[in-house]
């Protein structure tokens, strides 16, 4: 049995508030001024800052622990095993899997995807059915082409009602007994959607599909417990969290994990080599092939610790708040559109504006030391959906304020004088 150490709640939530001055203190690029103007942070979507918690527990990691883990009996090899391990148990009760055996640690969610889609190509055959949304990221995409130009698999696609929202009933409407896989996103990276994942898993599971999650964003916005949602995979990616790049995490139930065979070979993840054959290890080994990013899984765990201190329901009511100010503020300038509306969306607000080019839009006002994310979003299929190429994104973390917002929509302002 491993077992984490308690955390205890930050100073910042000590009396029951929340106060984002003394977060904002943990993490030190956010003190930073480009061109000279104080740095407002909003693309977290695409990559979150680091407290010196993570930061910390890394150095101190590689300077005092440092070693390989698991085949080792020397002193290093068993402290950095037990460091090791104990992230798994983090990241286990983050999503309060059932077991640490559903705890796969992976380099992303595109690597916990790539994973899963692999390891169920040799069971997909001509014809069979994989249920997408068209808000989904690139990376819950291609992995599925792949058995749709390898295996003769059928990709279905599920439309988007006018708000953004994931439209249950055309949903409905594809499943069938040909539908072997459900692949759909918990929070749309560029609307901020939520979609009814628990439903969408019940009705998936009665014609007998396999359903995988993509929790990258939703993960990071809101509390996640997959027992309830009852999804068949989950993954997520540490450095949405607060954590390193270089890791992230596979949820799967253990049935499924059992019956699936290996995606790479190597050190690590058998039990018997010999000349005549190979055996395999069990879940989570089985998967995890060669040394680990050992260093990363434990910031990781350091940074699920930092979340857990502040409380995931507190982020969750700032972040919510966040939000729903900056498209209040946004609203205000008559030449920008916002994309997406759903109820419940998580704080991300995609927009752009009439007659500028969202890249144009990104460049001007990161002069004023907002940085926001413009392109693609890796999500063509969405945008084309809403007939755009491109949008401006900005995507809010634990640690923004409302002044940032208002930041943005100055510099936002000042953008539409330029460009009318």
């Amino acid at each position: 049995m491993v077992e984490t150490r308690p955390v205890s709640a930050h100073p910042a939530v000590a009396d029951g508030g929340y106060d984002v001055a003394r977060i904002r203190a943990d993490f030190p690029i956010l003190a930073k001024e480009v061109y000279g103007k104080p740095l407002v942070y909003l693309d977290n979507a695409a990559s979150a800052q680091k407290p010196v918690q993570v930061l910390d527990r890394m150095r101190y990691a590689y300077e005092n622990e440092y070693s390989n883990v698991h085949r080792g009996l020397h002193y290093l090899a068993n402290a950095m095993t037990e460091a090791y391990e104990e992230a798994r148990e983090r990241c286990r009760a983050f999503l309060n899997a059932g077991s640490l055996d559903e705890v796969i640690f992976t380099r992303s969610v595109t690597g916990a995807i790539n994973l899963v889609a692999s390891s169920l190509g040799p069971s997909i055959g001509e014809g069979d059915e994989i249920i997408l949304s068209i808000m989904e990221h690139h990376s819950n995409i291609v992995p599925w082409n792949y058995l749709r130009e390898r295996k003769g698999a059928v990709i279905r696609w599920v439309p988007l009602l006018e708000d953004g929202s994931f439209d249950m009933e055309a949903y409905k409407a594809l499943l069938s007994p040909r539908t072997r896989v459900v692949a759909v996103t918990h929070m749309s990276n560029v609307l901020g959607t939520v979609t009814p994942l628990k439903e969408i898993a019940r009705l998936a599971h009665e014609v007998g599909a396999v359903v995988v999650a993509d929790g990258a964003q939703a993960a990071v916005h809101m509390p996640v417990d997959v027992q309830d949602l009852g999804v068949d995979f989950y993954g997520v990616t540490g450095h949405k969290l607060y954590g390193p790049t270089g890791i992230g995490l596979l949820y799967g139930k253990i049935e499924r994990l059992r019956a699936l065979p290996p995606y790479e070979g190597g050190g690590e993840m058998i039990r018997t080599v010999t000349e005549e054959g190979v055996t395999y290890g069990e879940p989570p080994h089985r998967f995890e092939a060669g040394t680990p990013p050992i260093v990363q899984a434990i910031g990781l765990g350091a940074a699920l610790a930092y979340m857990e201190s502040l409380g995931r329901e507190r982020i969750a009511a700032h972040e919510a708040s966040l939000g729903a100010y900056a498209k209040e503020r946004l609203s205000r300038i008559n030449s920008i559109r916002i994309y997406g509306d759903a109820p419940g969306k998580g704080a991300i607000v995609a927009f752009d504006m009439k007659g500028a080019h969202p890249h144009d839009i990104a460049t001007v006002i990161d002069r004023a030391g907002v940085a926001v994310r413009a392109g693609t979003h890796c999500a063509m299929p969405l945008l084309g959906r809403y007939g755009v190429t491109a949008t401006c994104r900005a995507s809010f973390a634990l640690y923004n304020t409302r002044e940032e917002v208002d930041r943005l929509a100055d510099a936002l302002a000042k953008a539409q004088d330029l460009f009318a």
